[in-house]
């Protein structure tokens, strides 16, 4: 298996809000591809998540969290 780069060019500085939103997604997307490497058990498992509230949820949180690390590193772009 090929190793997964968890922070993409090794930075989490962005030049905008918008910018470190998105890559707060894309890190949280590796985050899940790190955790479970089999792509076709990850389609299997989004019928589920999909499906469960508290489980969306669970994933706006693990946004949200690497989003504020992201704006500190940022900090907060004054």
């Amino acid at each position: 298996m090929d190793p997964i780069t968890l922070i993409p060019n090794n930075t989490l500085v962005t030049a905008t809000p918008e910018e470190g939103r998105q890559l707060a997604v894309h890190i949280s997307r590796l985050i899940v591809k790190a955790t479970q490497p089999d792509a076709q058990r990850r389609e299997q498992l989004r019928d589920v998540y999909a499906n469960d509230a508290a489980m969306l949820l669970a994933v706006t949180q693990t946004v949200a969290l690497e989003f504020a690390t992201i704006a500190a590193a940022n900090n907060y772009w004054k």
